[in-house]
Order: C-alpha cells, then sequence, then structure tokens
C-alpha cells in the first residue's frame, strides 16, 4: 500500500483525467460532422442508389443532345461564314481551287466514294463460349472496348482511307475515340453500341488492312469465342459529312 506522499492528489486525477473526456468529447463532435455533412449531400438518400446513377445517365444524355445541336448550329454558322470569305476575299480560282482542296484534307468538306462500314456490337450478357474449350467470358471479354474502335480506325487509314466517320460525326486530325465505361465520347457527343465506323476509299485495299490488322484479328477471336457483333457492309457509293466542330488544337510545328 501506497503511503500519502506518493497516493495522487484529487486535483492531480482531475488534470490526468481531462485530456481523455476532452479528447472522447472531440471524436463525438467530429463523427457529428461527418453524420450531418452526409446526410445534407445525401439529402436523406442513398449515396448509391440506382435513382442517383439514373439521374447521372440522364444529364449525360441531355448534354449530349445539347452538345449535338450545338454542333449544328456551330455548322451552320461556319458555312455561312465560309460562303462570305469566298465570296468577298478576291481570291482567284486557282486559289479557290487550292482552298477547296484543303478543306477535302483537312476532313471540314463532304466527302463521296465507294467504301465500306464496320459495326461492332456488344455480346449477349448471358453468352457462353461458343468454342470447345473456350473459359468462360468476363464481363470485360463480351463488350465493345476503346482500343477496337481504335484498331477499325487505324486499319482503316492504314488502307488508304480518305475520310472516316464515326457513328454520325466525321474524323480530323484532331479527333479522338474514347471509351467511359460501355459508352463512347467523341466530340462531345455520348453513343451507346452497336458502333458503326464508315470510310470512303478503295474498298479492296480497305477489306484487306481490316484482315491484316493483329488487333482486329485479336477482336475477332472473341467474336467467335463468344459471340462480339463484327460486320463489314460494302458501299458502291456513301456520303461522309463534313467536320463541323470546333479544333482544340493545343500545339502545332511545321513539317519540313
Amino acid at each position: 500500500m501506497s503511503n500519502s506522499a506518493d497516493s495522487p492528489t484529487p486535483a492531480s486525477r482531475r488534470s490526468r483525467f481531462r485530456p481523455v473526456r476532452l479528447l472522447t468529447g472531440a471524436v463525438f463532435a467530429l463523427a457529428g460532422l461527418i453524420f450531418w455533412t452526409s446526410f445534407n449531400t445525401a439529402q436523406g438518400t442513398n449515396l448509391r442508389s440506382d435513382e442517383s446513377m439514373l439521374r447521372l445517365s440522364d444529364l449525360i444524355q441531355e448534354r449530349s443532345r445539347k452538345n449535338g445541336t450545338l454542333g449544328d448550329s456551330t455548322g451552320k454558322i461556319r458555312s455561312e461564314v465560309d460562303a462570305l470569305a469566298r465570296r468577298d476575299n478576291g481570291s482567284t480560282e486557282a486559289e479557290r481551287r487550292k482552298l477547296a482542296e484543303l478543306e477535302e484534307t483537312a476532313g471540314t468538306r463532304k466527302l463521296t466514294g465507294p467504301g465500306l462500314t464496320v459495326t461492332l456490337t456488344d455480346a449477349p450478357p448471358n453468352a457462353t463460349p461458343q468454342i470447345p474449350g473456350v473459359p468462360d467470358p468476363q464481363p470485360n471479354d463480351l463488350v465493345i472496348h476503346q482500343q477496337d474502335l481504335q484498331a477499325v480506325v487505324n486499319a482503316l487509314w492504314q488502307g488508304g482511307a480518305e475520310g472516316i466517320k464515326v457513328m454520325d460525326q466525321r474524323l480530323i486530325s484532331t479527333s479522338a475515340v474514347r471509351c467511359v465505361g460501355n459508352t463512347l465520347i467523341l466530340q462531345g457527343q455520348v453513343y451507346s453500341p452497336p458502333y458503326k465506323v464508315t470510310a470512303v476509299g478503295d474498298r479492296d485495299k480497305l477489306g484487306a488492312a481490316l484482315a491484316a490488322s493483329p488487333a482486329i484479328q485479336n477482336y475477332r477471336s472473341y467474336v467467335d469465342a463468344y459471340g462480339l457483333g463484327w460486320k463489314v457492309d460494302q458501299h458502291d457509293t456513301v456520303t461522309l459529312p463534313g467536320y463541323s466542330g470546333t479544333v482544340d488544337l493545343h500545339q502545332a510545328q511545321p513539317i519540313g
């Protein structure tokens, strides 16, 4: 048993336990703040509810439609401006022909000629192996990926395509084919499969380039195994629209 000189006084016991009480109070206060913030953010709803995801999807689709409308309006205004510029710039016939060639190369003019369309489609969600010995598919095996679309576009350019459109949009040098989840985002608009890629050019060369692409050969192995969609349609004549959107060019360097 300790003597009185060694025993803590009441005052010392209170001072020793006071930090613990303060810390406990701080923890409860922080917990209350977190709870209030979560409640205020969710407004009494489940933050991960399907309803909130549906609202986000609706917002994306609405913004996509708005971007499409603005793009059409921009295209019409640009056409009017270009027409006025050509009328009043005092250029010669040779200069106007050169300008038309440059516009065609840049993809800002309509392009008509023979070509083909490649259609890529997701496999059914309940797909099973169609080849003996192939393992059961994972979810990623049944959907179109960004690299699949890029492989088709790259192969068509390699095959000498004069112009390409993905869905209803013409590709230019600054176009980027990007996928988020199972949707394609292209130049401010959102698309869902099936995805269509159309090219104008020599159909035999375009078809040969598609067949020779290693990335497409890999994709077609999944077509055979799990039922992903692959279809090539030939066109005697097809028209690609001229690009009418903005050009986000951050850096350029002259060649030669």
